[in-house]
C-alpha cells in the first residue's frame, strides 16, 4: 500500500507567500509518508481580484510556481500534483487554468487544462470563470506508480462524463476552491459518487476558509476510497489528509462487482 495526500489551505494574492506555505503543508505529508501529494486549485493565488491570476501568469516550463513544483518533487523524492497553475494562452486577458503534475525527478509529465468553467449568479454572490480563463479541450489520464489517474479541477466534479471518457482509472484527482454556499450542499455528494460509479480513490485537495477578496471556500478535503468510504477529511483551514491505497482492494471490488464492465450505453 502506499499512501497518498492532498493540501489544503485558504491562500492569498502573494504567490510567494503561497508557495510558503505549501512547502510547509508538503513537508508535514512527507513526513507522515505521502509519496503522491496533491495541491489544491489556485494554491499559488486567490487574488483579490480575478485578474489577478492573469497577471501571474506563466509559460509552460518557466517561472516561479513551477520552479517551486520541480524543485519540491525531486527534494522529497514525490509526486506532486499541482491542482491548478495559472498558464499563458492565446488571449492576452486570460489563462488556461492547468494542473501539472511531476514526477519524483521534479520532471513534469502531464498537464490537463480545465474544461468546465464556473458560473454562479446567486444576486449578492456571482462567479464568471469564463471572463479570465480558456477552457480546455482534452481528458487527461497518465500511468504512474501509484495507478492510472485521472485529472479534473473543481467545477469538472459536476460533470460525470469527464470521467467515463476518461476509462477505468484508480485514482481521480479533483483539486478544488468549492464556495461555501454550494460546497456545504454538493461537495461530499458529488465526490463520493465519483467514486461510487468508477470504482476508484478520489483525491480531493481543496481551499477552504476565508480570502483577501471575500470570497469563502468550503474546503473539506478529502479521501474517498472506491467503496464511497471517506478515509480522511479536513472541515476546515490549513493542513493535509493523508490515507493508504490498496491496488488489491479496488481490484477485488471490481471484481466483485464488475459495474465499469456491465456499461451499455456510449
Amino acid at each position: 500500500m502506499t499512501k497518498i495526500a492532498g493540501i489544503q489551505m485558504a491562500s492569498g494574492p502573494n504567490v510567494s507567500s503561497n508557495l510558503s506555505e505549501a512547502e510547509r503543508l508538503i513537508e508535514i505529508a512527507v513526513n507522515q509518508g505521502a509519496k503522491l501529494i496533491a495541491l489544491p486549485e489556485y494554491f499559488a493565488i486567490m487574488g483579490i481580484k480575478d485578474s489577478d491570476k492573469v497577471a501571474a501568469r506563466e509559460k509552460e516550463g518557466n517561472g516561479p510556481i513551477q520552479r517551486f513544483l520541480a524543485k519540491t518533487a525531486k527534494k522529497h523524492d514525490i509526486w506532486i500534483i499541482a491542482g491548478s497553475v495559472p498558464l499563458e494562452c492565446g488571449s492576452k486577458n486570460k489563462v488556461r487554468n492547468s494542473c501539472l503534475v511531476y514526477d519524483n525527478k521534479g520532471k513534469q509529465v502531464a498537464r490537463y487544462d480545465k474544461i468546465h468553467l464556473f458560473g454562479l449568479d446567486l444576486g449578492n454572490e456571482h462567479y464568471r470563470e469564463e471572463d479570465t480563463i480558456e477552457p480546455g479541450g482534452e481528458v487527461v489520464t497518465l500511468d504512474t506508480p501509484f495507478g492510472k489517474i485521472g485529472l479534473s479541477i473543481c467545477y469538472d466534479l459536476r460533470f460525470p462524463e469527464l470521467y467515463r471518457a476518461m476509462g477505468p482509472v484508480d485514482i481521480i484527482v479533483v483539486p478544488a476552491a468549492f464556495t461555501e454556499t454550494t460546497g456545504k450542499a454538493h461537495w461530499e455528494p458529488l465526490i463520493r459518487a465519483r467514486a461510487i460509479e468508477n470504482l476508484a480513490y478520489v483525491l480531493a485537495p481543496a481551499q477552504g476558509g476565508y480570502h483577501t477578496s471575500g470570497r469563502e471556500t468550503h474546503g473539506d478535503s478529502m479521501i474517498v476510497d472506491p467503496w464511497g468510504v471517506v478515509l480522511d477529511r479536513l472541515p476546515r483551514g490549513s493542513g493535509v489528509v493523508v490515507a493508504s491505497i490498496n491496488p488489491g482492494y479496488l481490484a477485488s471490488l471490481r471484481k466483485s462487482l464488475p459495474a465499469l464492465k456491465h456499461r451499455s450505453l456510449p
